[in-house]
């Protein structure tokens, strides 16, 4: 059972957190997430029109199955950026909500910086820019890097460890997949508009 001055210690601890990183820290994920995946929305089409034969013309010997992966419809892909806001509204509350102490807050953060890593290695790996590669050195790895520093000013940050590194990646990896499924079964079920 909390006692009136145990809540009161609880919520003066929660208080110093919110006034230590502030929500341009917690929210701000959001925030720096939304002008990347802007980014990639308006970028997306044109990268699979022009940017996707390229590559399945340089590499053939890469399988039917990759390249249909990558050829995503663009109601989809818009779609899936709409699932992703609001699990990412829910991350950023709930790391807000605790000061920055929350781990599911966290290792979307970690997970937000390492993609922006990703989407550099992609644009490398195709020698051209890609959807998110303008946005990455920008936005997503300073955001990431600074968001990073707060929290550890403030004292909350926890560890990093290949381990977490690894959550970082599997949980935005999970939010990816499961946007992108949740897309897909919203654009199948709206009935075609006639013209």
């Amino acid at each position: 059972m909390i006692t009136g001055g145990s809540a009161r210690r609880a919520g003066s601890a929660e208080e110093a957190g919110h006034r230590a990183v502030g929500a341009g820290v917690t929210f701000g994920l959001l925030a720096a997430w939304a002008v990347h995946d802007a980014e990639e929305l308006a970028s997306m089409p044109g990268w699979v029109r022009t940017g996707l034969p390229a590559l399945r013309e340089r590499h053939p010997q890469l399988p039917e199955q990759l390249w249909r992966l990558l050829d995503v419809d663009p109601r989809e892909f818009a779609a899936a950026v709409g699932v992703m806001a609001v699990a990412l509204a829910a991350v950023a509350a709930e790391g807000h909500r605790t000061g920055g102490r929350s781990a599911a807050y966290q290792a979307a953060l970690n997970g937000f910086g390492l993609h922006g890593l990703m989407h550099l290695a992609q644009a490398g790996a195709a020698r051209r820019r890609t959807p998110g590669a303008a946005t990455s050195p920008l936005v997503v790895i300073p955001f990431t890097l600074w968001a990073r520093g707060r929290l550890r000013r403030a004292g909350v940050l926890r560890p990093t460890r290949p381990a977490e590194a690894v959550r970082g990646v599997a949980l935005a990896a999970a939010l990816t997949a499961g946007a992108h499924l949740t897309a897909r079964r919203l654009v199948r079920s709206r009935p075609a508009t006639r013209g």
